[in-house]
């Protein structure tokens, strides 16, 4: 077994992409993930999986139906299963995703914004 630590900046600054979320570890079956974010996302759900956002960096506006929340650096924001929601970012956002190791991404919808197999970073 091995145990190492993990640099959050090291692993964010390793790509620019937007909406593609990168694995940066496992822990009891929930994956720890990085994205970056900028402009909107799609409105989803999941319908099994609660998710967690945590801003690293900027401000992520999550919409609801109804209802607009923003998310400063430091801040983190959960999003309860089967609550429809869209990601939006007006400037480049870095966030760490805490959520089962079965979301998809895209949640309930499959389009050209939906990740299958993600990066191990």
């Amino acid at each position: 077994m091995s145990i190492d630590k993990i640099n959050i900046a090291d692993k964010l600054s390793s790509f620019s992409d937007h909406w593609n979320p990168r694995i940066l570890a496992g822990l009891n079956g929930q994956h720890i993930k990085v994205v970056k974010m900028l402009g909107p996302f799609v409105w989803h759900h999941h319908e099994h999986e609660d998710e967690m956002f945590l801003v690293l960096k900027g401000v992520l506006t999550m919409e609801f139906r109804g209802k607009t929340i923003d998310v400063a650096e430091g801040e983190f924001i959960i999003v309860p299963k089967r609550v429809e929601h869209r990601p939006v970012a007006a400037r480049e956002v870095e966030v760490l995703l805490f959520e089962p190791d079965s979301t998809r991404n895209t949640g309930n919808l499959v389009n050209e914004r939906t990740k299958i197999n993600l990066e191990k970073i």
